[in-house]
């Protein structure tokens, strides 16, 4: 006798984000299921365990007389997970996650160089009414325009209620950045918060690289102060958009990287990325270069 009940599937679509999914609820399980991908393949780890390479599942599993098992699955609760590649010199990917009871969480990644990396987490918790549906956006960085379906809803973070119980086609877009489309289902009783991280456009970097090129007049006789990224612990320094811990990730610096200073206030520098964004970083990991 089956013990599993298939209630969602998402679909998304190679390219905009790379997985297709399944979301099950199990009938007297108190464990949730998750999926990693990512390319290139990664290693997985969950709170400083290994748990294998991408692509992953901890995924209710058939016997051969077709009953589902639970033994894969893991206990609910948040956890840190990191990816980190097999291959390349990418900087290495970590985010919280929390694990629903008898759903799926999915995390998706697509490093590239720089802050061209891209992923999704896709997270789904059960409602009190079951009458409703929620749709919950953020994105990395924020303020991203939110078209669902190609009508414009407004920008991250967006909460949006009640949409139609069927398939959906939600897409983040901002200037500078590559788009993300992602096709997801609205069903009644459940939120899905769905949290986007948006690589640059290689084209805007190219673009802003000329711009700055052609414009730069050196001026002499001024002193610029330069500094070096120092090591950090993790292979990267996270770049955020305002001067404190709770400023937005906008990008991320490696280790022996130097950069010039724009502005400087107690404990933080601001500088300017290669795409010419502009962030500040935590000077506890930057040393002025002489």
């Amino acid at each position: 006798m089956k013990k599993a009940l298939f209630i969602l599937l998402f679909f998304f679509i190679l390219g905009a984000a790379g997985i297709a999914f399944y979301i099950f609820f199990l009938k007297g399980n108190d464990k949730g299921a998750l999926q990693v991908t990512a390319s290139p393949q990664s290693k997985v780890y969950l709170n400083g365990e290994y748990l294998g390479t991408t692509p992953l599942c901890r995924c209710p599993k058939s016997d051969d007389v077709g009953v589902k098992k639970v033994q894969e699955m893991l206990p609910v609760g948040e956890y840190t997970l990191r990816l980190v590649p097999t291959e390349g010199s990418f900087a290495e990917f970590q985010e919280k996650i929390t694990i629903e009871k008898s759903v799926l969480t999915v995390v998706d990644r697509k490093f590239a160089e720089g802050a061209s990396s891209e992923g999704v987490v896709i997270s789904l918790t059960t409602l009190p009414d079951k009458k409703i549906n929620e749709l919950t956006i953020v994105s990395i960085p924020e303020g991203a325009e939110v078209f669902i379906d190609d009508v414009a809803k407004g920008k991250t973070p967006l909460q949006v209620s009640d949409l139609t119980e069927s398939d959906h086609t939600l897409t983040l877009q901002k200037a500078g950045y590559k788009i993300k489309s992602i096709r997801i289902r609205a069903t009644n009783g459940f939120k899905l918060v769905a949290k986007g991280y948006l690589g640059i456009d290689p084209a805007f970097i190219a673009g802003a690289s000329e711009v700055a090129s052609s414009s730069a007049t050196p001026t002499p006789g001024i002193s610029v102060t330069k500094i070096i990224i120092l090591e950090t612990g993790t292979g990267f320094l996270r770049v955020r958009d305002d001067s404190s811990l709770a400023g937005v990730e906008i990008g991320r610096v490696s280790p022996g990287e130097e950069y010039e200073v724009i502005e400087e206030i107690e404990g933080w520098y601001q500088i300017s990325l290669q795409s010419g964004v502009k962030g500040w970083i935590s000077a506890q990991y930057a040393q002025k270069k002489e």
